[in-house]
């Protein structure tokens, strides 16, 4: 398959690519930074843009068999348009150019239900602090995001992992359509199942959850190195982005 990965330098989207290669597609990967995009081969190829410019976008969509949106940006107080924007500009190119299938991603928190199995701390007080505050404005554009994508008629499917986290490889992870117990998912695992929903066409406009259970971090680890270090490009793509 032809597909391409918006958001390909953030760690996930970089993932992505790198498995996706492997398994033998054709990769587009777009990104506003591409001197600093450290996968090559012979099945990828690296592209400059930034969603926000929707001719960019549509020159990306042409050609592809699939897309994948791995956007992201870090916790701020500013406004925050890139989901929404960029998912915009990405389903009108494919609309343009008859491209049907897209996956892309938000959070678990958007389930809009409490997380099963967890105590009242985390269920009402450290969740909620870091959806109405720390995440504010990242989780309603993420809510615009998804209202675009329910409205189109496209073969979409939107991921909502838990609080981001490295791991060396994919491991036995979690799918379901419904919010699932724990509080975390790898980006390889989150990588690994961009890359399934857009080969496979799994669930088809459904919002899936998928969630890591091994070797998994504290919560205070997880704000501390996500939500104020980060890892990935800012403004476009992926940096410091934490989910659930």
């Amino acid at each position: 398959m032809n597909i391409v990965i918006f958001g390909a330098n953030g760690t996930t989207g970089r993932l992505a690519a790198q498995q996706a290669a492997a398994e033998g597609h054709m990769v587009t990967a777009v990104t506003r930074h591409p001197e600093a995009f450290p996968v090559s081969g012979p099945r990828l190829r690296v592209v400059e843009a930034d969603v926000h410019d929707s001719a960019a976008v549509e020159r990306a969509v042409a050609g592809q068999d699939a897309v994948i949106s791995a956007l992201g940006v870090p916790y701020g107080r500013s406004p925050v348009t890139v989901y929404s924007v960029g998912i915009g500009h990405i389903t009108q190119a494919m609309t343009k150019h008859g491209v049907r299938r897209v996956v892309g991603v938000t959070s678990t928190v958007l389930f809009g239900t409490a997380a099963p199995g967890e105590g009242l701390l985390f269920r009402k007080v450290l969740e909620p602090s870091v959806v109405r505050f720390m995440g504010r404005t990242v989780y309603d554009d993420m809510r615009r995001m998804e209202e675009i994508v329910r409205e189109t008629d496209l073969d979409w499917t939107v991921i909502r992992p838990g609080g981001l986290f490295d791991r060396n490889a994919v491991s036995d992870y979690q799918v379901g359509r419904e919010r699932l117990p724990g509080r975390y998912t790898a980006r390889a695992d989150l990588a690994h199942e961009l890359l399934r929903q857009a080969v496979d066409d799994r669930h088809v406009r459904a919002f899936i959850d998928v969630r890591t259970t091994q070797d998994t971090p504290s919560f205070l680890d997880l704000i501390r190195t996500e939500a104020f270090g980060g890892k990935g490009e800012k403004s476009g793509n992926t940096k410091g982005r934490v989910h659930g």
